[in-house]
């Protein structure tokens, strides 16, 4: 039998002590010193070991670990005799804004001052400094959680100046999460004060800040240069697509196959592939997040351990109010297809609202798609960018998106279930009710962005397509604004056993007292448009017993 599995354990020299389960990632320690960068920021998705190797990191280098090289002997780290002399050498300054996630920006201000403040109390010995002179000693004294900005952005930049002085040698500064409430920020719209709050405390801390030896940020995103990172020409950024620290964050394929050889469980290792395999980090692929693997281990069950560790609320924000477009391709993703786009690493949250791309991007940094391929551009093709193909990174995550798109249409669940039936049993009378009961509940909820669904319909009825998609998955094959006959059709149901059920096509159809002077003259339209466009051809539904094809309304007034 393997050794404890430990859930949500992030300290190192707990794990160590303990003997719990634990994967040696060590060799960062040693690989990362060696690189030489001054300010390191590193992006990874949720529940990667990030926080655990912080701590590692921590307890590596700070004097407050000084002779615990006992935490580190047997492990990769320990066999190189230079790095053991480093061990417990250096003042070290760790943060963490992980639990930073309030709703609006005094909470959030507030928060990141009480975590300052605190982290002050700790070097309170060094007001008994005969290097503290009376300005520094009143500067410490107001910082405090009600502090103004200029003292709460200058925090950290001055206790590198007295642990310098105290100890004589410059700080490590390890911040943890650092993008937490930067999402948090995006979804409760104060985005804007807190770039320009952190964009301060940044730029003292980490580059104007003659007291620092190196630094280490963690995160999901890598939010842009120009919204909090202008002028700080010392970043190493390594994200996702970089080969650096590629396997020193997840588990790697032999990892996880050994754990589960240890713990008896060699027989699952295809199953656990299929369910938690797919990351791919630069040009390592077959990386595994280790917080499923640790709850697998534990329960020997297979659920979505990761998929189910925080909100997805930017997630769901994103997809719930994108664009036709963008609900069409996460209806594809949802299908087990792929997609090609352009991506770009820097996320830049006041172009999430429009740019379909930057979208991409952050669902690729936050880990729930992978990249399958690319293609550049030609030479000549100045004005073109590298298309990346895309898809969901594992079955965990499909689940993940499945039960999220349930959980839209949970606020008119009833209606939405009646609608289904009544279309299935050729209902034409309840379909026309509950189609408009359900649509004045949902079109708000799909549409809470810029663009009302009086203005763009089809927002809505993609996010409906979505609804069907997880519902009648296993008996229908669900597609959306396909091209078919001379034409695209709106919604198409081809059912997968043809000798049982029929197949239906659904026509969105906005009454334009312009167009036709009757509801009833929008829904000859559509009949007719369905009949002469020959939307049946694609499905080859012309074979089937075609009880029913079936235009869906919707008036405006």
């Amino acid at each position: 039998m393997g050794k404890t599995v430990a859930i949500g354990v992030q300290d190192f020299s707990t794990l160590i002590e303990r003997n719990y389960f634990y994967i040696d990632k060590t060799s960062f320690i040693k690989e990362w010193w060696d690189n030489g960068d001054t300010v390191t920021l590193i992006t990874r998705p949720r529940r990667f070991g990030k926080t655990l190797t912080m701590s590692m990191v921590e307890q590596f280098f700070s004097m407050d670990y000084a002779k615990r090289g006992d935490l580190f002997q047997g492990l990769a780290i320990w066999e190189d005799e230079d790095y053991q002399k480093l061990q417990g050498t250096y003042p070290v300054i760790s943060l963490s804004f992980a639990n930073i996630k309030e709703t609006n920006y005094a909470n959030t201000r507030k928060k990141i001052c009480q975590m300052i403040a605190k982290l002050y109390t700790k070097y309170t010995f060094l007001l008994k400094d005969d290097s503290m002179e009376k300005e520094d000693l009143d500067f410490f004294k107001r910082i405090t959680v009600n502090m103004d900005d200029t003292d709460a952005t200058m925090a950290l930049h001055y206790l590198s100046n007295y642990l310098y002085r105290y100890y004589g040698r410059k700080v490590i500064i390890l911040l943890d999460e650092y993008d937490t409430p930067m999402q948090e920020a995006y979804v409760n719209g104060y985005w804007q004060e807190l770039a320009a709050f952190t964009k301060s405390m940044f730029n003292a801390a980490f580059k104007t800040n003659p007291w620092l030896e190196r630094a280490i940020m963690t995160g999901i995103t890598r939010v842009s240069k120009e919204s909090i990172f202008s002028g700080l020409n010392n970043l190493k950024v390594v994200t996702t697509t970089s080969d650096s620290y590629a396997t020193s964050f997840g588990f790697t394929e032999e990892e996880v196959f050994a754990a589960l050889e240890e713990n008896d469980m060699a027989s699952e290792k295809e199953e656990v592939k299929r369910w938690y395999d797919g990351f791919i980090f630069g040009t390592h692929s077959d990386i595994y997040n280790p917080w499923s693997i640790v709850n697998f281990l534990d329960t020997g069950k297979y659920d979505t351990y990761w998929a189910n560790t925080s909100s997805n609320s930017l997630v769901g924000k994103l997809l719930r109010e994108g664009s036709r477009q963008i609900k069409g391709k996460f209806e594809t993703l949802l299908q087990g297809g792929t997609i090609k786009t352009p991506i770009d690493e820097q996320v830049v949250y006041n172009q999430l609202d429009g740019e379909e791309s930057a979208i991409w991007s952050l669902l690729l940094a936050g880990g729930y798609l992978k990249v399958l391929g690319y293609e550049h551009p030609e030479r000549s093709e100045f004005d073109k960018k590298t298309m990346y193909e895309l898809t969901l990174t594992n079955y965990e995550v499909l689940r993940m998106f499945n039960a999220m798109v349930q959980g839209w249409f949970n606020r008119a669940d009833e209606d939405y279930n009646d609608f289904v039936e009544a279309m299935l049993l050729g209902d034409l009378n309840a379909m026309n009710v509950f189609m408009n009961d359900m649509a004045a509940e949902l079109f708000s909820y799909f549409d809470s962005g810029k663009k009302p669904s009086r203005r763009t319909p089809e927002r809505f009825y993609h996010g409906f397509v979505l609804g069907l998609l997880v519902d009648l998955r296993g008996r229908y094959i669900v597609t959306s604004n396909r091209e078919s006959g001379f034409g695209r059709y709106d919604v198409m149901l081809e059912p997968r056993n043809k000798d049982e059920d029929d197949g239906l096509i659904l026509e969105f159809k906005v009454c334009d007292k312009a167009d036709e002077e009757t509801l009833e003259d929008t829904v000859a339209a559509a009949l007719r448009q369905i009949e002469e466009k020959k939307y049946a051809l694609l499905a080859d539904l012309s074979l089937l017993n075609n009880r029913l094809f079936v235009s869906v309304l919707r008036s405006f007034g």
